[in-house]
């Protein structure tokens, strides 16, 4: 009947909201999610990376209905049509893309936008092109208590996953404008970050990747920083590489400077420098097809570690993400799952290690 009222599948808590949001997208399900933060007594309610989502996912559908309590603490999402980037909505004629701000006090990488994004592009009618702009992006990894991905690890450890479903990357354009780290108490960035997607399916294939995962066979990986000295790029490396070389023979890292971008300030016509920092992305890929490690490390906001310590840092992370075995990392499980999930046939295989089964989503 048309008056019946939608049943929602119901949530609580405010762990893996994006992954909630994007599957429900998929399956035309609506979800009720309570009890978000309701127990902070400072900040109750929807983060500020959490609404911008939202008003993210409402640029790329059609018919979507989102309700949220006066506190903040009760969401609920109905969700419609994935859309994409549809002419004169939202986007501008000199680049044909979604512009999506985000505010100064998000504390988010922009990968926290981009990995659900990707998912939701393969079954867009039509291509999702969207560019995120404003003084809240942030294109390095970030902290440890959110633990989001750089831009780098993104491009290179997740973007070629989907030509394991029959996407292929070769549509998928990544445009990196403007670099920036975290800027004063990790909230903020003032990047720029453009992705063009064009690789569009109506089902894809199903994946069978449950074989060994091989041996490692090369490590790449880029050494960035924003607003700092360029010799921190080399200094890093060099760290990286008195840990890795002892391993692998095959091991490269390119080095990216960039200076820090200008954020005006509100209320006020001068713009000052934000997003100082610098950090390493490191890569491994095995001599199995498909099977990628990848480890981020990024200098905090406030200082006091030297680039030595980053790249030491990074090189032993990346050893213990391989030690954790099986062919994909915690990072990139959520989106092999959900596109194995979405696949052609019944059944798909997947080797996963033991932690990244028991590893709580953020």
């Amino acid at each position: 009947m048309s008056g019946q009222k939608p049943e929602f599948v119901r949530f609580t808590g405010h762990r893996a909201f994006t992954e909630r949001l994007v599957l429900s997208t998929l399956t035309g399900r609506p979800v009720h999610i309570s009890k978000i933060r309701s127990s902070s007594p400072t900040n109750p309610g929807l983060a500020p990376h959490e609404v911008s989502f939202l008003r993210l996912l409402e640029s790329v559908t059609n018919g979507s209905v989102i309700d949220v309590s006066y506190s903040g603490t009760t969401i609920t999402y109905q969700p419609g049509l994935i859309t994409g980037t549809v002419p004169g909505v939202g986007t501008s004629l000199a680049s044909d893309a979604i512009e999506h701000v985000l505010p100064a006090a998000c504390s988010r990488s922009v990968t926290y936008f981009l990995l659900p994004l990707a998912l939701l592009a393969p079954f867009s009618k039509a291509h999702m092109n969207v560019r995120f702009s404003g003084p809240g992006v942030i294109t390095s990894a970030t902290n440890a208590t959110t633990g989001d991905l750089s831009i780098d690890t993104f491009r290179t450890a997740i973007l070629p996953l989907y030509a394991l479903f029959g996407i292929h990357p070769a549509r998928i354009e990544l445009r990196v404008l403007a670099r920036s780290c975290p800027g004063p108490g990790g909230k903020g960035g003032g990047g720029v970050v453009e992705m063009r997607f064009a690789s569009q399916v109506r089902l894809p294939k199903t994946l069978h990747l449950n074989r060994r995962p091989g041996r490692i066979r090369r490590i790449r990986g880029v050494a960035y920083c924003t607003g700092v000295s360029a010799s921190h790029n080399n200094r890093m490396i060099t760290a990286a590489r008195g840990v890795l070389n002892q391993l692998v023979s095959d091991v490269h890292v390119a080095a990216q400077y960039d200076p820090a971008p200008l954020v005006g300030e509100k209320g006020s016509a001068q713009k000052k420098k934000i997003g100082i920092g610098f950090g390493l992305s490191l890569v491994a890929e095995s001599s199995a097809d498909g099977v990628i490690y990848a480890a981020d490390e990024v200098a905090p906001p406030e200082g006091g570690v030297v680039p030595e310590d980053i790249g030491t840092r990074c090189a032993y992370q990346l050893l213990e993400v391989i030690a954790q075995g099986g062919c994909v990392t915690a990072a990139a499980a959520p989106t092999v799952l959900t596109l194995m999930a979405m696949g052609s046939e019944d059944v798909g295989r997947l080797r996963l290690g033991r932690e990244v089964m028991g590893r709580k989503r953020q």
